[in-house]
Formats: structure tokens, sequence, C-alpha cells
């Protein structure tokens, strides 16, 4: 299956950039070659902009603590594994008071480093980066992959307070809703939503489904129309009827 998340709003469309760079930067800083590490550094400081909101680590302890409160309504719930509940309510307090204990503005030790400033502002040029525009930077890329990926870790270890606090707010809004199997009737669904408040839908094809969903919504109706890829330059919409399951996630 292939699944496709769109978010209603700004704030989860927020936590969705940052786990795909989070995600992007972890995978690549265990890789060897100086091209993966560029891309490292190229994420972290995507990262930097993305989670520059002042209100970002607010937002997520607030959110933390509210879906603390309501799991401890369940506490002493005979239908409720007593030791698994306890292990979410422990990941929680210390997903928060990891943020809490992060002060000052965010990333700010990143933006008082010139050297990697001076590397961020040549990458926005296309290639910027070249060996003559930054000889320091190539050097630092003859180094070995050890001693690139602990100045990278160290780079990226003070945001992680941050990539685990919105790995608990996501994996709590996928989980929540119920899957509901639905067909679009000539390649087109549309679904009047009445105010429910839900902040993401998912929407999962099997991959021999030659179609990708392009949805609209707003906390009103919701619109899909499924199209074929538009990487082989034809978008036309599907004729054909469209079997795909559905779920709304709200937190």
């Amino acid at each position: 299956m292939i699944t496709y998340e769109y978010p209603f709003n700004e704030r989860i469309r927020t936590l969705l950039r940052l786990e795909d760079l989070f995600d992007k930067a972890i995978y690549f800083v265990e890789q060897e070659g100086p091209r993966e590490h560029h891309v490292v550094l190229l994420a972290l400081f995507e990262i930097l902009e993305v989670a520059g909101r002042a209100d970002l680590k607010m937002d997520l302890i607030q959110e933390l603590e509210r879906q603390r409160q309501s799991l401890l309504v369940f506490r002493n719930n005979p239908e409720i594994s007593e030791e698994a509940l306890s292990g979410a309510l422990y990941e929680i307090e210390q997903s928060s008071a990891a943020m809490l204990g992060m002060t000052g503005k965010i990333g700010q030790y990143l933006r008082d480093n010139d050297w990697l400033m001076g590397i961020k502002n040549r990458a926005a040029i296309p290639g910027g980066v070249c060996e003559f525009d930054l000889p320091s930077y190539h050097y630092w890329r003859h180094q070995t992959a050890d001693v690139r990926r602990e100045a990278l870790l160290a780079w990226l270890r003070p945001f992680m307070p941050l990539r685990s606090g919105l790995a608990i707010v996501l994996r709590l809004l996928r989980s929540s809703g119920r899957m509901e199997h639905q067909v679009a009737e000539g390649g087109s669904f549309q679904l009047m939503l009445g105010g429910i408040g839900a902040q993401m839908v998912r929407v999962s094809l099997n991959k021999q489904v030659a179609f990708v969903p392009e949805i609209s919504a707003n906390k009103y109706a919701l619109n899909i129309r499924f199209t074929c890829p538009d990487y082989d330059h034809r978008s036309p919409q599907a004729e054909t009827d469209v079997a795909f399951d559905m779920l709304f996630c709200t937190l």
C-alpha cells in the first residue's frame, strides 16, 4: 500500500515537514560518503528554518500535556494494560522535560557558527559550494567519515527533543480514527465533513493502482481527484472507479 497524508492545518504541515527532514538527516548521517553528509547539512539548514517558529516548542509541550491528561483517565482501567499505559506516560513526560530543557531560541547555536552560516548562504546558490567557493568546507569533506559524522551529530543533537516530541504527536495522530474503504466513482470522490474537526486525512491505495490522489479539503468538505502520475507527462483524471482506504486523524 502507498499512503498519502494531507494535513488540514499549518501546524500539522510543519510537523510533517520536520519529520521528513529529520528522517532524511538521520538516514544520511549513518552513510560514509561526503556527498551523503552534504545532504545531512542541507537537511540541518532546513530544520533550522522550519523549527525556527517561536511557538513550535510550546505547541508540542502543550499537546503532549493534553495527551498525558487524556491517558491518565485510563489509570486502573482493567481493560487497559497498566504496563503499556505507564510506558506511554513515561515517554511523554521524558519528551516534555527534554523540550523544556531547551533554552534560548531554537538553533541559535547554529546561527552563531559563522562557518556553517557561510555554507548555508552559499548552498542557496546553484553550484555555490564548489571547492573554489568554500575551500574550508572542501577540506572538511575530505576528513574521515567518523570525523564528519561526529560533527554532524553534535549539530543535530540539540534538535532531538523536538524530533522526539513531534514523533509522539504524529504517532498518536496517525493511530486515531478508523480506516474506511471507499470507492471514487470515475476517479472523483467528495464528502461533506460537517466540521468534524479532523486534522489530517490518510488515503491509502494498492501499489498496483496507477493513480495518485489530488486532495483538497477544509473543515466542511473533502475532495479527492485521482489522476495519473505526471512524471510521465500525462495527468488525465482517472475514468475508472478507484478503490482506496481513508482515515480521518484527530488528536
